[in-house]
């Protein structure tokens, strides 16, 4: 049985993941600001769940949380910090506070969750620091650049950390998940090929945590054709992601 603090636990892989915790009989912190929905976990699984709900924006917010579990618990076996957002961009209208909006959701309330989990990690036996970043940083996308921005920087943040945490022997594992039906996904309005569904994503990124991989990354067909195109020469790379580039009269009323 471990300890673990799951982030974005209200809806899409958060919500799966926390169910397929919560049936291996895991005690489980669950954060998001859908109050409701967390509270709902607790009357399914009243034994195991403790309710975090709030803003992870707020640094202050995120202590506290911190501060709960380490009264309820002393320590965290394992941290998923799987909350998050997105909001494509128009560069027509480029907008700075939407890439600074959702850098915030994405990255910085990351960090803050780093913070105050650290030192309840440095309490267990085999600590491990899980964070879902994206397919998406493998190659540029267009409207992607907020989203995008926000995931390269937890790739970069949590590959540096792996690092310095390694002479503490905190495990650090990446999650980058192509396409998920999710509430967010839902609101694409552009094909979205090889998605998975919620619980498939859940079932397949709890099935390898144990391993403690440092990626993992799926669908591979998906995964592996992003990657190669990132291989080419950076003009082919624009000749062919530009096609994918909406113009003026393919932009939604």
């Amino acid at each position: 049985m471990k300890h673990i603090w799951l982030t974005g636990a209200s809806s899409g892989i958060g919500a799966a993941l926390a169910q397929r915790f919560l049936s291996q009989g895991h005690q489980l912190a669950v954060s998001a600001r859908n109050v409701q929905a967390l509270k709902n976990l607790h009357l399914q699984y009243p034994e195991q769940v403790l309710v975090l709900p709030g803003d992870l924006t707020d640094p202050q917010q995120v202590q506290a949380m911190g501060k709960q579990i380490e009264l309820a618990w002393g320590a965290l076996d394992q941290v998923v910090l799987n909350a998050g957002t997105c909001e494509y961009l128009d560069a027509a209208c480029f907008e700075a506070n939407m890439i600074e909006r959702v850098m915030r959701a994405n990255f910085f309330s990351a960090t803050y969750c780093v913070q105050a989990a650290l030192p309840l990690l440095r309490q267990a036996q085999r600590p491990h620091l899980v964070a879902v970043c994206s397919s998406v940083t493998y190659l540029a996308l267009p409207r992607a650049e907020a989203y995008g921005a926000s995931k390269a920087a937890m790739r970069y943040l949590f590959q540096s950390l792996r690092i310095d945490l390694a002479q503490e022997d905190i495990d650090v594992t990446l999650v980058s998940p192509g396409f998920v039906d999710t509430p967010l996904t839902q609101q694409n309005d552009f094909p979205m090929p090889m998605r998975w569904t919620a619980n498939k994503a859940a079932a397949h990124i709890v099935a390898r945590l144990e391993k403690r991989p440092m990626e993992i990354a799926f669908p591979w067909p998906f995964i592996g054709a992003l990657r190669l195109l990132a291989l080419l020469p950076q003009r082919l790379q624009l000749a062919l992601v530009k096609r994918m580039a909406r113009t003026a009269t393919e932009q939604p009323s």
